[in-house]
């Protein structure tokens, strides 16, 4: 639990840049619910961490734009009832997220030609399926 955050190969981020954060959380808990901070959330500075490979970092920053405060990546789980299993959740997720982010791209697809006889057999068959149509009209007479 506590220790680095494992992305992906021999990369992770130290929990020196973890930052977490404790709040009440909503939901199920009777009374026990308005004592305990069981909300966690886990904040990491993307922009200003120097754990990250550049390449990845750059690649991180443009993929997560959309979620980032200021350059910074947040998480946020309350879903279970203990803060040590919303810790682990929150953990999980923001690695998820930074594992997905920093993959490098899709190879390009490479344009293929449609063999000609594969073309020849679907225009064949489309054939044959009309010429079925046209046999089964007028046949009333």
């Amino acid at each position: 639990m506590s220790g680095p955050l494992h992305i992906r190969g021999s990369v992770s981020v130290p929990e020196a840049e973890l930052m977490w954060r404790f709040s009440r959380s909503s939901g199920p808990g009777g009374q026990h619910v308005n004592t305990s901070d069981t909300q966690v959330e886990l904040r990491f500075d993307l922009g200003a961490s120097e754990s990250l490979p550049p390449v990845w970092k750059e690649r991180a920053l443009e993929r997560l734009a959309g979620r980032l405060a200021g350059g910074v990546l947040t998480v946020r789980a309350s879903e279970h009832r203990s803060q040590w299993r919303n810790r682990e959740a929150a953990e999980a997720r923001m690695a998820a997220l930074l594992a997905q982010a920093t993959a490098p791209p899709p190879k390009a697809r490479r344009a293929t030609r449609i063999p000609r006889g594969i073309n020849e057999r679907r225009l064949r068959v489309k054939k044959q399926r009309s010429e079925t149509k046209r046999n089964r009209r007028g046949n009333w007479d």
